[in-house]
């Protein structure tokens, strides 16, 4: 740009002193015309780098996700090439052979049915003892009454038989009526007792549950749920809107289910633009500053951004924990540069960005904006540069 207004002025102090001879061509003119572009081409740089600075350094990062399988087994399907083919969220990487993962299953499944029924079994169990408890109480309670009653009329009886009055026949038949229902009546708390142990056994082997199931129940569940979700991970699908590179898998291979075994890397379709900047040309720089930059991988191609935030933060400028004190004495690093993150234009938002791919860029601040025109041009005319290709071979 700067030869460009060079050859501009020069045109017309030709046109102005040489062709047309408007002004005369001595030693004032002459130092006079030096002097006006040295200082005017001075200042615009000086007013571009305050007010519209530019970076050489702009680069595209992207996260990647290696993928790696949760189930170990033989590859049955592989549902991605590599390439340049963009992969959407949820669509299927890789199958693994489901069959093992199905079988147990399909066992757990039939154990916890049978355990199911065991544990009903044991409800029922349960109910059919606290009824014979309930019936024995009764059968106690009636007994009682019952023997109080013949005891009442064994006292009787000895009364009439003492007087004369009785008969001796009468007072021994209910004295064995007695001893009879004495025995029903023990017989009856016996029966209450042992029906109480079997349901403090039963008691016990319920007493060990997990929200209402028995510890065994519920631990086949959590084996059956730990192995439903097994059998869904032998299919991989795509955590995000991603491009397969450093594929390895084919099908027939055998997959591992190690976290250091991955077997082919995506790379996330939008990525992230940054550009770094010498610390002193960022003042005037604000989140929301329109941005433009230019990518090798784009020639002629100028990309609409705006200023996401400035990075205020570098590793120069951590310290990292130790016993040692910081050194002091030796000469200070020079200043790095921090990175200003950029939010790219719907209009451009569907263009591909390769990860890696390096360029220019400006930011147009909020003052002076009758010299981001220059910078506009200058970043252009560097943009269809890149049509050149300068090698020797």
């Amino acid at each position: 740009m700067e030869v460009l207004l060079l050859g501009i002025y020069s045109f017309f102090v030709w046109l102005i002193f040489i062709k047309l001879k408007w002004l005369p061509w001595n030693i004032a003119t002459q130092v006079t015309v030096v002097i006006i572009p040295i200082v005017g081409l001075g200042a615009t740089i000086l007013l571009l780098n305050i007010f519209a600075p530019s970076s050489a350094e702009v680069r595209v990062y992207k996260y990647t996700v290696p993928i790696v399988s949760q189930v170990r087994g033989r590859v049955v399907e592989v549902g991605v090439e590599e390439g340049n083919r963009l992969v959407k969220k949820g669509d299927v990487l890789f199958r693994v052979d489901p069959t093992p993962y199905q079988l147990e299953v399909n066992t757990l499944e039939a154990q916890l049915v049978g355990m199911q029924g065991s544990a009903r079994e044991l409800l029922e169990q349960e109910k059919g003892a606290q009824a014979k408890i309930e019936e024995s109480q009764n059968r106690a309670r009636e007994l009682s009454a019952r023997l109080a009653l013949t005891r009442k009329r064994v006292a009787q009886y000895r009364e009439l038989v003492a007087s004369g009055a009785g008969n001796k026949f009468d007072l021994e038949r209910t004295q064995t009526e007695v001893l009879e229902q004495q025995g029903a009546l023990d017989a009856a708390r016996n029966a209450e007792a042992q029906a109480r142990a079997s349901l403090r056994q039963i008691e016990e082997k319920l007493r060990a549950t997990v929200k209402g199931e028995s510890s065994q129940v519920a631990q086949v569940r959590a084996q059956l749920e730990n192995a439903r979700w097994q059998l869904q991970e032998t299919t991989t699908r795509s955590p995000c809107d991603c491009y397969v590179v450093n594929l390895q898998l084919r099908p027939g291979g055998f997959v591992a289910g190690l976290p250091i075994n991955p077997v082919m890397t995506l790379v996330e379709a939008e990525g992230q633009v940054v550009a770094f900047y010498h610390q002193n040309e960022l003042h005037q720089v604000e989140p929301g500053n329109e941005a433009e930059f230019t990518l090798g991988t784009h020639p002629g191609r100028v990309i609409k951004a705006k200023v996401d935030s400035v990075v205020w933060a570098q590793g120069q400028g951590q310290l990292q924990p130790s016993g040692t004190l910081p050194m002091s004495g030796m000469v200070a690093q020079p200043p790095g540069r921090y990175a200003v993150k950029f939010n790219i234009a719907e209009r451009d938002r569907a263009l591909f960005l390769a990860a890696g791919a390096a360029g220019e860029a400006a930011i147009y601040t909020d003052h002076l904006q009758a010299v981001h025109i220059i910078r506009k041009v200058i970043l252009r005319v560097g943009s269809y540069l890149n049509y050149l290709i300068l090698k020797l071979h």
